[in-house]
């Protein structure tokens, strides 16, 4: 089988480096990292992801929720949200987004390995059923 492709959305560039590590180390390829919102839809588009793991405040004009809505729209892509905003106002636009899953930092290496599966499959599931229709 082969490996799941994570796009890495994080404006901290230490974090996004450990992130990515943690990812090569369960297995996954990391074909890019993003550190604004803008350059995440960007490189959506050029990575082919099978999954985006999304920070909500992000530097630029375009926030972590906004480029999600943006991945999610143009190219149908799960996002999961990886974040230390777990207040109320953030959680709920974040949910209008109807995210793969929402992950609050720090975070234990098996959580996020647990819930990149989950959305895995549930986004071959939902692929699956729509082309049998």
């Amino acid at each position: 089988m082969k490996k799941a492709k994570i796009l890495v959305v994080e404006d901290q560039n230490i974090v996004a480096l450990n992130i990515r590590n943690k990812l090569k180390n369960l297995g996954y390829a990391v074909p890019a990292t993003a550190a604004t919102g803008e350059e995440a839809v960007r490189k959506a588009e050029l990575t082919d992801a099978d999954l985006v793991l999304m920070d909500i405040m992000l530097k630029g004009d375009m926030d972590g929720i906004s480029a999600a809505q943006e991945i999610k729209s143009q190219f149908g892509i799960p996002i999961l949200y990886l974040t230390a905003y777990t207040d109320e106002e953030t959680l709920g636009r974040a949910k209008m987004t109807e995210p793969a899953g929402y992950i609050s930092k720090p975070f234990k290496e098996e959580d996020l390995h647990s819930n990149i599966e989950m959305a895995l499959h549930k986004h071959r599931l939902e692929k699956e059923e729509k082309e049998a229709e």
